[in-house]
Formats: structure tokens, C-alpha cells, sequence
């Protein structure tokens, strides 16, 4: 089970890392593992107050970053991430995905693919600033994870 979420956390960052080599900058810093995350809080496709320190010593969160709802690279991660929920919940995950969508938006697209966790309607990019990952120029977030772990630090 550590193993599985090792693999797949593993498989993330380093789309992450492609992400950051491809030129798209970003507008703060980026925290660092080790580093305490941000506690942020948004609301989610329903219009619910999602809060990250509500789940710290809790939960572990794997917080994501996407670009945009109902896109190919997009789609592809949110189902990847539904189709591994019943190994990531035996290991106390919570998924939350961040786009600057709107809940209308990721309303839809949790149906179209029958996306089993919460995606957050950052539309005025505040969550994605405390993370540091905003495309310079753009309302749209790089394609990052952070796993935070229940001390509220980030992991590796």
C-alpha cells in the first residue's frame, strides 16, 4: 500500500517536473517538501466550504493542480486519479483537484467521468497563488501535486 502511493506520488511529480521545464513560470515560489503547506481552503463543485487545516492530522491530502476541465491531459489525470481512489483511501488519501473552472465547470466534468473526489472552483486564483504554481499571464494553474502529509508538511 506505502509502495502504491510512493509509485504514484512518484509518477506525479514528475509530471510536475515536466510541467516546470516546459517555460510556464510562475508568479510566487513554490513550497518545497518539508516545507508546511499553505492552509488554504476553497469551495468545491457544489458550492461547499472545503478547508486544508479541517484535514491536517486527519487525512492525507493530495492536493492537484490543473490546467482546465474536460481537456485531454486533464481528463487523463482525473480519471487516472478515479480509477486508483480504492488504493489511495487505504493508505488515508483525500484527492482534491484546483482548476480555475468554475463548480459549474467541474460539476460537469465529475459527471461526464464519473469522478469520485472534490475539485476546487479557484477562479480567482488565490489558491493556486499560495502555491505558486499560476502560469505567468494566465488564469490557469500548471499541472502540479503536493502530497501533504497529516502533520501538514509536504512529502515526497
Amino acid at each position: 500500500m506505502k509502495s502504491n502511493l510512493f509509485r504514484f506520488f512518484t509518477a506525479a511529480m514528475m509530471v510536475a517536473a515536466l510541467s516546470l521545464s516546459s517555460g510556464m513560470a510562475q508568479t510566487t515560489s513554490t513550497p518545497k517538501v518539508g516545507d508546511t503547506a499553505p492552509l488554504v481552503e476553497g469551495k468545491n463543485q457544489d458550492g461547499n466550504a472545503w478547508k486544508l487545516a479541517d484535514n491536517v492530522g486527519k487525512k492525507v491530502v493530495l492536493l492537484y493542480f490543473y490546467p482546465k476541465d474536460d481537456t485531454k491531459g486533464c481528463t487523463k489525470e482525473a480519471c487516472g486519479l478515479r480509477d486508483r481512489m480504492s488504493d489511495l483511501a487505504k493508505d488515508n488519501v483525500e484527492v482534491v483537484g484546483v482548476s480555475f473552472d468554475s463548480s459549474e465547470s467541474h460539476q460537469a466534468f465529475i459527471s461526464k467521468y464519473s469522478l469520485n473526489f472534490s475539485l476546487l472552483a479557484d477562479t480567482d486564483g488565490k489558491i493556486a497563488d499560495a502555491y505558486g504554481v499560476r502560469m505567468t499571464g494566465k488564469n490557469m494553474a500548471r499541472r502540479v501535486s503536493f502530497l501533504i502529509g497529516l502533520d501538514g508538511k509536504l512529502r515526497t
